[in-house]
């Protein structure tokens, strides 16, 4: 039973820094925390992983524009893209997004790993679609058509796909590098993706407002939670781990309602539950959408 606490504490820390995020629309600009939040974890980790990496230097080098790849995604688009998000979006709708991302993972890996698609993922997706329509519509599916959708939903869901497809992307390059020595890699190329849009933004000042939010970002959220999250992977098995994920929605409408005072309306709690049951059917319901015909092995 502990082994389960590795995920579910993980997936609540994710789920702080969601409203992290919220709270930081305010008090400081998007570049800057996003540059800080890795160059913080790139600083923390460096003297426990730079010589193991110096030691597998040849690795990195052959592999180093996947490992660049893997950074743009996981560390750049996916953390920068919800900074944004969260100028236009609550904390709530970012952890229903956020949710959004095992499924995602499982639509990806059928076109990159050819799995094979499950009756869970057909009809998952179609639920958890129609859920984002009424949770972004706020529950008027209609204005959708005259309206479009806003900024920052659209920034959140390209976010949630950019982590999905870095998660495919990593299984399916088995990069020959310790788990840890790859993300402090992948953290020091994100730093410097992350530099450019970081010198030509006017304010990124710490301040004593806001420096606790980029602090936990960038230890917390970005260190402690993956840790928690590969042991959880390496006890209890990736299928169970990915599971939690789910929890992240529930996790952060409570603290949002606590912290930041957001009022949950009808349309969160149904659009929100759509999505979070067209997720766990994809996850559960594993049937696969189409049987193979057997071979007719009799001879001719």
């Amino acid at each position: 039973m502990k082994n389960l606490l590795f995920p579910f504490v993980a997936v609540l820390i994710w789920s702080i820094n969601a409203v992290v995020s919220k709270a930081a629309a305010t008090l400081i600009e998007p570049a800057a925390i996003s540059f800080y939040r890795w160059f913080i974890a790139f600083l923390t980790l460096t003297p426990f992983l730079l010589l193991p990496v110096l030691k597998q230097r040849k690795i990195v080098a052959q592999y180093w524009w996947k490992l660049l790849i893997l950074s743009s995604l996981g560390m750049v688009l996916n953390q920068s893209l919800a900074y944004y998000a969260a100028h236009t979006v609550s904390a709530t709708i970012i952890g229903i997004f956020t949710s959004l991302i095992p499924l995602l993972t499982v639509i990806i890996s059928i076109f990159a790993l050819r799995a094979a698609p499950t009756v869970g993922i057909t009809l998952g997706t179609v639920l958890s679609l129609f859920g984002l329509v009424w949770l972004v519509s706020k529950g008027d599916p209609a204005s959708l058509l005259q309206q479009g959708l806003g900024i920052g939903e659209v920034m959140m869901f390209i976010a949630a796909a950019a982590y999905a497809l870095y998660g495919v992307l990593t299984k399916r390059w088995a990069i020959p590098l310790p788990n840890w020595q790859s993300l402090y890699v992948q953290i020091g190329f994100g730093v410097l993706l992350l530099l450019p849009n970081f010198m030509m933004t006017e304010d990124v000042q710490l301040t004593s407002d806001n420096l606790s939010l980029v602090l936990f970002a960038g230890i917390p959220a970005s260190i402690i939670a993956p840790y928690l999250w590969i042991q959880g992977v390496v006890r209890i098995g990736a299928s169970m781990t990915s599971i939690f994920m789910n929890l992240a929605p529930v996790f952060t409408a409570i603290i949002a309602i606590l912290v930041l005072h957001e009022k949950m309306q009808s349309y969160h709690l149904i659009g929100g539950g759509i999505v979070l049951g067209g997720v766990i059917l994809a996850q559960q319901l594993r049937t696969p959408l189409t049987r193979r015909k057997p071979e007719n092995n009799s001879n001719q």
